[in-house]
């Protein structure tokens, strides 16, 4: 541990807001950076600023690293889950790294879906769901959380990305509660044909020509292989939907998310495939974000 005083720690804070608001980010990830670093510190220490009398505070690094951290921030568009390697989702403190994509908040909702869309089907609750493309293992922990009866399975493509999964899952008790398994969409769990109960997952989405024109947080750090979902943003969803009937018993749930203005484009997929009750849901801006489906 290292030992910053309050007034150093308070002209530093005062320095960062500066930059950060040089470069129009939000001065809330300051704190953030701050607040993991420092244990001591609470949300009311730093907006009344009371800290700035402490003779000592005991930080997990020094105000030089807190520099050098700041500053990739504000350089290279580093993203603040990034500095820190925790990142909030739902009632989890999630591990993330460049290898995973990083949970956002409106996908949390993807959680409360699923558990509205069996509320007439209780028996799938107690069945077998898998997270394809689990990434940091955020929807598979949510569907285990909400479903303590169900099995869950979870795939990825990439080794990183489930070694990060799983540290996730052990941190957060649920470590022998899912099973991770490694490999493109459905192969590795060839033998689940039939079975699934469900089926969620956040695949890559985004147009190919459009992946690096998102902000540099996303660019420049996160996976390209979460995010794009070919020429028109739909290739994974179209694999999904098509392949999926074969591993869903019938009544199972087929849940995805998406992007703006992909509504038509999904249901449209759906149609195609044994599936029915097609919809699409809100996120909580009113942006169409999720496409939903029952097996038929």
């Amino acid at each position: 541990m290292e030992t910053i005083s309050g007034d150093r720690l308070w002209q530093w804070r005062k320095w960062a807001g500066q930059l950060a608001s040089a470069e129009n980010i939000p001065s809330t990830e300051i704190d953030w950076v701050l607040r993991h670093y420092i244990p001591e510190l609470d949300a009311l220490a730093l907006r009344l600023e009371t800290y700035r009398g402490a003779s000592s505070l005991q930080s997990h690094c020094s105000l030089d690293e807190l520099t050098r951290l700041w500053e990739r921030r504000v350089g290279d568009r580093t993203p603040v889950q990034h500095l820190t390697g925790m990142t909030p989702w739902r009632n989890f403190s999630l591990h993330v790294s460049p290898a995973v994509l990083i949970p956002r908040p409106e996908t949390e909702l993807i959680i409360d879906i699923a558990v509205e869309a069996t509320r007439h089907h209780p028996e799938l609750r107690t069945g077998i769901w898998v997270d394809m493309g689990t990434g940091s293992g955020a929807i598979a922990l949510g569907l285990a959380d909400v479903f303590p009866d169900a099995t869950i399975h979870a795939v990825d493509a990439s080794t990183d990305a489930l070694a990060i999964a799983r540290k996730n899952a052990d941190a957060c008790g649920m470590g022998d509660r899912i099973q991770f398994h490694h490999g493109n969409w459905f192969e590795p769990i060839h033998h689940l044909q039939g079975q699934l109960s469900g089926m969620v997952s956040n695949p890559p989405y985004i147009p190919s020509q459009e992946v690096q024109r998102l902000q540099p947080e996303v660019a420049r750090h996160e996976p390209h292989l979460a995010l794009d979902g070919g020429t028109d943003g739909l290739d994974s969803i179209r694999y999904l939907a098509k392949v999926a009937p074969r591993y869903l018993k019938p009544g199972g749930l087929w849940l995805i998310e998406m992007m703006a203005g992909q509504a038509e484009s999904v249901i449209s997929i759906l149609k195609e495939h044994p599936f029915r009750e097609a919809c699409v849901h809100p996120d909580l801006s009113g942006i169409h974000r999720f496409g939903m489906a029952y097996r038929d």
